[in-house]
């Protein structure tokens, strides 16, 4: 039997925020993998090295974890006042499928710097010093993203003294702007809150009926109070993620919310919507030690939140998930606005397995409505490995 050659795809290993993923020119992909559809997938899924029974992707790049079996797809844009279009690929596990229906808010931090040492951002937009504002078009949610990204020499710089909790060594800051962040699609309607309420009844089968905040900001996400399932917003990654009766439990209220969300039309479409909606449970302040050793004082922080991504608990926040954070404790009356003292608010530090993270929101509303202008928060990002991946050739042939 004949077997091809593999092919080689140029490609980028990159750091942004506290996840990692291999990060593509549009125009680098093998022509058939140029469009949306199932030889793209297939080429994604095979450099991440998924699906993975074993759950160890020892034969691709990915990690085995959410926050490192990631791909991102970029292009210059073809909409006035953006320099890139901002595609992101959440590549499952276990599973063959590729999810397409949010964003990564950790890897946004990245796609200012890869646009600019890829050549996607006009020469013209590059201060020889100071800071090049990257305005980016995020495609999977449609939505606008200003990353604010330091140049040394003409050069991303890349090292700096920024310290990202859940991020080994320290890096360049970079600030990231999400505007208008509510979404807009998935039938929400426009609405931050699509269900009409900032606190709803969810009745969750095995469960029962639990208070919930479910918000369309950054990303889809369902809040409960870490109390009313048992918990107190402290855990860490192993009092969850080694109890799978717990793991089923925040699916199902997953599946749930999202239904309720109008997400999708029937719970039995949430497994093949692993992406979105979060689920993450919030409690009051209190002093912990963080995953790395760190002590978290409550006097340091406005509330804890812990939260799940692609069916575990995160390892620190996703950079989306913070997003809604911040944009519900703006909002008077939601969990995380109550969990962080009720008050009214344009920022708010949370506390998260690996540490602390601050957040700005400044909310408003408008004929009865919430609105969103910006979210703002700052990360980090830096060039693992440049060069070329490589897949065996037949998973390309369309």
């Amino acid at each position: 039997m004949a077997y091809q050659a593999q092919i080689k795809v140029p490609a980028t290993y990159m750091r942004g925020g506290t996840s990692k993923g291999v990060f593509f020119r549009l125009q680098d992909l093998p022509e058939a993998a140029q469009q949306p559809g199932a030889v793209r997938d297939a080429l994604l899924l095979r450099v991440i090295g998924s699906p993975d029974p074993y759950g160890k992707h020892t034969d691709g790049m990915g990690g085995a974890t959410s926050s490192t079996s990631k791909t991102v797809i970029l292009s210059r844009s073809s909409r006035p006042d953006h320099d890139v279009d901002y595609l992101f690929g959440q590549v499952s596990i276990d599973k063959p499928f590729v999810d397409w229906s949010g964003n990564c808010g950790n890897l946004s931090a990245a796609v200012g710097p890869f646009a600019i040492a890829n050549g996607l951002v006009d020469a013209s937009r590059i201060p020889q010093d100071g800071v090049a504002v990257v305005r980016i078009w995020q495609a999977n949610i449609g939505k606008t993203i200003i990353a604010h990204v330091p140049i040394t020499q003409g050069a991303v710089q890349e090292t700096g003294d920024f310290v990202l909790d859940g991020v080994t060594f320290p890096a360049a800051e970079i600030q990231l702007e999400f505007m208008d962040p509510a979404a807009e699609e998935d039938g929400a309607g426009g609405a931050m809150f699509p269900t009409g309420n900032i606190v709803d009844d969810l009745d969750v089968p095995g469960i029962g009926v639990l208070k919930a905040t479910m918000i369309n900001a950054g990303i889809p996400t369902v809040f409960v109070n870490a109390k009313d399932i048992g918990y107190t917003g402290l855990e860490l990654q192993d009092a969850i993620n080694g109890d799978d009766k717990a793991l089923a439990r925040f699916e199902t209220i997953r599946a749930h919310g999202a239904l309720r969300m109008g997400l999708i039309a029937d719970v039995s479409e949430a497994a093949q919507r692993q992406h979105t909606p979060k689920v993450a449970f919030v409690g009051s302040p209190a002093d912990y030690t963080a995953s790395s050793g760190k002590q978290v004082a409550a006097s340091d922080i406005d509330l804890v939140v812990r939260a799940l991504s692609m069916g575990k608990l995160h390892h620190a926040m996703m950079g989306t998930a913070a997003v809604a954070i911040g944009t519900a404790a703006a909002i008077p009356g939601t969990l995380v606005n109550m969990a962080a003292g009720g008050t009214k608010r344009e920022a708010v530090t949370f506390g998260h397995p690996s540490g602390t993270l601050r957040v700005g929101a400044e909310a408003v509303q408008d004929g009865g409505d919430w609105k969103v202008r910006k979210a703002i928060m700052s990360r980090s990002a830096r060039v693992l490995m440049v060069g070329q991946v490589l897949v065996p050739g037949d998973v390309v042939q369309g």
